[in-house]
């Protein structure tokens, strides 16, 4: 009879790791494709400017457009700004991983991903994506060893 598998670990919440869950999930786009809010606010505030309607319309479109662009262009230090904002930042989190699932647990957040409802484990070069039913995480290798890494590789 064996045991069953149990892995479990404590790791904290700072910018590194934050700025690896980024890194880690979001691929950016080198196209002008992310922009193209932008310039629709622009070229809409634009044209209200031209039109007989209050500027303080058409200067609020263009500035969403600004706005807009910078939150593109920026969007990597912005999403960093708002996690080390947050309560959890430099927190402690538990991670354990079992037969049921993955569970996390810190003094804010107590969450549970099952097996069953994970539908993809996607390895990354640092860690791995898990896709659920309610969207995307990310565990990141720092905080596993080499026979969890295998467990969750099997899982796949």
């Amino acid at each position: 009879m064996t045991t069953p598998y149990c892995y479990s670990t404590t790791y904290i919440l700072d910018k590194a790791h934050f700025d690896e869950c980024y890194t880690q999930s979001v691929k950016p786009d080198p196209t002008l494709k992310p922009y193209y809010k932008a310039m629709g606010f622009g070229l809409i505030g634009i044209a209200l400017i031209f039109a007989d309607v209050s500027l303080y319309l058409a200067y609020f479109f263009v500035g969403l457009g600004v706005i807009e662009a910078l939150n593109v262009k920026y969007n990597k230090a912005w999403w960093l700004m708002r996690q080390m904002m947050s309560k959890a930042a430099n927190n402690e989190v538990t991670l354990i991983v079992d037969e049921q699932g993955i569970s996390t647990q810190s003094q804010y957040v107590k969450s549970q991903i099952l097996w069953t409802d994970i539908y993809r484990i996607v390895p990354t070069e640092k860690g791995f994506l898990i896709t659920h039913k309610t969207g995307t995480s990310y565990i990141s290798n720092r905080s596993l060893d080499e026979a969890c890494s295998a467990f969750i590789k099997s899982k796949i």
